[in-house]
């Protein structure tokens, strides 16, 4: 993805010159209603999510049209339908901005399927084919292992899907949507005037246009990109906070709750080109982005983003932990509020 922040008031000018879309105000009062702590939310364990990450690892970087890429994605689905899931593969040929034809898959694992009433989970699982943002030249063309940047967000959500298995919800369903060809985007070194923002969330804007079920809505979704990394606080992304201001305060309200506070900074940041956007502008599905933000270091993203340094090192379960049990804990508390109505 184009990760990389653009200032709050410039792009607040762009929207409103561009019309960026148009606020769900009815998801955004219902989701703050809820920002508060259930006891029937189960624990999030993040030994477990931190070994999810690194048995994507295990395979090697995850770069379309690799056979890593082919065994990690078998991986992936079997494990969520080991845990009673149903999965819908999305394959589909996407162009890369090289012209290169990228065999993708989105991976759709839904829980409680015939539920009216859903949740989109989502998180990119390709890895970026090139280091180029390392400090060593001689990396740039190497791919990235991406723990934290791809795997780290899957393994959230694997997580969050064997503890729906064991404490199911009752009134909502949930579709974890794993992303593919996300990270393809055009590379820093590459040499072209021609304009490649389209380059990047391949999977996600295929998706937004062909969604795996005919006329598929969900009440909001929650994005997970890089949520693994050491020393990562998130931020109020300015995308979330334009179309989806309710979710924003009731998962950060939530986190608060949790004691998590310390992650989920209550500050704006920019605008990022994530895959929310596509589920945003397209599918007209209100959706977030649980994104680092750092205000120091060579990156926004944190010192390994796009690196070679991206690696299971770099890996804080504790990290882990404050993502995971906000959302897990966010499914709860609309499952328990749609009880009541």
């Amino acid at each position: 993805m184009e990760k990389k922040y653009w200032s709050a008031l410039a792009l607040a000018a762009v929207c409103l010159l561009s019309s960026c879309g148009k606020k769900n105000t009815s998801t955004a009062t219902q989701t703050e209603q809820s920002a508060q702590v259930n006891a029937e939310c189960p624990t999030f364990n993040a030994d477990s999510a931190y070994q999810f990450t690194a048995d994507q690892c295990d395979f090697g970087p995850r770069t379309p049209n690799s056979e890593a890429h082919k065994a990690c994605g078998n991986y992936i689905a079997e494990k969520f339908a080991a845990y009673g899931a149903t999965i819908t593969d999305q394959y589909a040929d996407l162009k890369g901005y090289d012209g290169t034809v990228l065999k993708s898959r989105n991976i759709i694992a839904s829980v409680n399927p015939d539920a009216e009433k859903r949740v989109l989970i989502c998180a990119h699982w390709d890895s970026r084919p090139w280091c180029d943002n390392d400090p060593d030249s001689a990396n740039w063309k190497k791919p990235v292992l991406a723990a934290n940047d791809g795997a780290s967000g899957v393994a959230v959500m694997l997580e969050m899907a064997r503890m729906l298995q064991q404490q199911p919800l009752s009134q909502i369903g949930v579709d974890f949507i794993c992303f593919d060809a996300e990270d393809w985007g055009i590379p820093q070194w590459a040499e072209t005037a021609e304009d490649h923002s389209q380059s990047w969330c391949l999977g996600s804007q295929h998706w937004s246009q062909n969604p795996h079920k005919e006329g598929y809505k969900a009440m909001y979704g929650i994005l997970l990109d890089m949520v693994g990394g050491q020393g990562a606080t998130f931020s109020q992304e300015a995308y979330s906070q334009e179309y989806a201001p309710g979710v924003v305060n009731n998962v950060w309200n939530t986190a608060e709750a949790l004691g998590y506070g310390n992650y989920f900074l209550k500050r704006l940041s920019g605008y990022i080109v994530d895959d929310h956007v596509p589920v945003n502008q397209i599918a007209g599905i209100p959706c977030i982005d649980i994104v680092p933000y750092f205000t120091d270091g060579p990156s926004s993203f944190g010192p390994t983003w796009h690196t070679a340094k991206d690696d299971m090192e770099h890996i804080d379960k504790n990290v882990l932990k404050a993502v995971g049990q906000t959302v897990l804990q966010v499914l709860y508390n609309e499952n328990r509020n749609n009880e009541n109505h």
